[in-house]
C-alpha cells in the first residue's frame, strides 16, 4: 500500500504568538488563553501543525517551550508542534516564522484580539498568506484600563513594526 505524501502535509498551520511566563515558570493567563484558543480552533482540521513562538523572557523557559507543554497537555502530538524559540518580540517572531511557513497555503495567526491586527499585517508584509484564528475571550479579571493600555500600545507599535518590516523586505532580509 502506497502512502500519498500529500496526505502527510498539514492542512493548517497555526502560529501562536507568545506572552509572558510567570515567575513560577507557568504560563500567564494571556498565554494560556492564546494556546486554548488555538487548540479549539485547530480541532476543525485533520492534520494541524502548531508553531508556538517566543523566546525566553525574565522567568522560566522560553514562551514557545511553555506553550509546547500546554499543547502536549491538551493532547496535541509532539510531532505536530514546532516551537520557534528565537523571537524576542512580535517582529522577530514573524521573521523567524516566515522561514518555517514559506510556501504553506493555510496559515492562521492566533493571539489576543488587541494584538491580532499587527500580527496579521506583519505576516502579510512578509509575504505569508495568513488568516486570523478567532481570538481568545478577554479574561473576566481584566480591567478596562488594562485593555486600553494594550490597545494604545498596539496603536504605536503597529506602524513602527510595519515600517521596519517593509524596510527589511526591501533589503531582502525578510
Amino acid at each position: 500500500m502506497k502512502v500519498n505524501p500529500a496526505s502527510l502535509e498539514p492542512d493548517a498551520i497555526v502560529v501562536i504568538f507568545g506572552a509572558a511566563v510567570r515567575p513560577d515558570g507557568q504560563p500567564s493567563e494571556t498565554l494560556r488563553y492564546r494556546v486554548d484558543a488555538a487548540v479549539r480552533f485547530a480541532a476543525r482540521f485533520a492534520r494541524p501543525v502548531f508553531i508556538p513562538t517566543g523566546a525566553k523572557g525574565r522567568y522560566g523557559d522560553a514562551e514557545a517551550t511553555v506553550m509546547m507543554r500546554q499543547l502536549a497537555g491538551a493532547g496535541i502530538p509532539l510531532a505536530a508542534i514546532r516551537p520557534e524559540i528565537t523571537g524576542t518580540d512580535t517582529l522577530s517572531s514573524v521573521r523567524a516564522v516566515v522561514a518555517l511557513v514559506r510556501g504553506a497555503s493555510t496559515v492562521y495567526a492566533c493571539t489576543s484580539a488587541y494584538h491580532l491586527p499587527r500580527c496579521l499585517l506583519l505576516l502579510r508584509l512578509a509575504g505569508v498568506r495568513v488568516r486570523a484564528c478567532p481570538p481568545p475571550p478577554v479574561p473576566a479579571a481584566s480591567t478596562q484600563w488594562r485593555r486600553w493600555y494594550w490597545r494604545l500600545r498596539e496603536t504605536a507599535a503597529l506602524p513602527y513594526d510595519a515600517l521596519l518590516a517593509i524596510l527589511l523586505r526591501v533589503m531582502g532580509r525578510m
